[in-house]
């Protein structure tokens, strides 16, 4: 199953981008469960796309894989489209997230182990686990704090989970 999700997601967005349309991933095989995931993309080891969704949207993880995907090469307000001509340099990773858990204290986060959620009011800012760079827990709630515009010394509330990550 898991290189199957990473065949739909290089299919979703070789068919988007070539003209193909869009694309429709099989159903799950029965007693398949919809489930959060995230599509990270890279171009020569550097970050070029990602999305994802802590709960699933979708009623299959393949459908789930196949939109973050989409969202991942077209969407990210970070970066320009991906082009058909450059997807054969682009490596995918998909990291499938368990359930949300409650942090009482930053004592029971790792950045290696866990991801993060913190949330405040209506913002909320996510950081997966075990990301170049991101090695101290300080750092982890900073970016996280960043991405949704919670300034430092606010109160928020924390919540970890932990990924399963398949790559290319």
């Amino acid at each position: 199953m898991k290189n199957s999700l990473l065949l739909i997601a290089r299919q979703a967005i070789y068919d988007n981008t070539s003209g193909r349309g869009c694309y429709s991933p099989p159903s799950a095989a029965e007693g398949g469960v919809a489930q959060g995931c995230f599509v990270s993309l890279k171009k020569k080891s550097k970050l070029r796309g990602c999305m994802g969704t802590m709960v699933p949207t979708q009623p299959t993880l393949e459908a789930e894989v196949a939109a973050n995907a989409l969202a991942a090469a077209l969407r990210d307000p970070r970066f320009q489209p991906v082009r058909l001509e450059e997807l054969d340099l682009i490596r995918i990773s998909i990291d499938l997230l368990s359930p949300l858990e409650e942090v009482r204290s930053e004592a029971e986060l790792d950045p290696v182990v866990y991801g993060l959620m913190v949330r405040a009011g209506r913002k909320k800012g996510l950081l997966l686990p075990d990301l170049p760079g991101v090695r101290t827990v300080q750092r982890q709630i900073e970016i996280c704090r960043e991405k949704a515009g919670i300034p430092a010394g606010k109160p928020v509330t924390m919540e970890r989970f932990v990924v399963e990550r398949i790559e290319e």
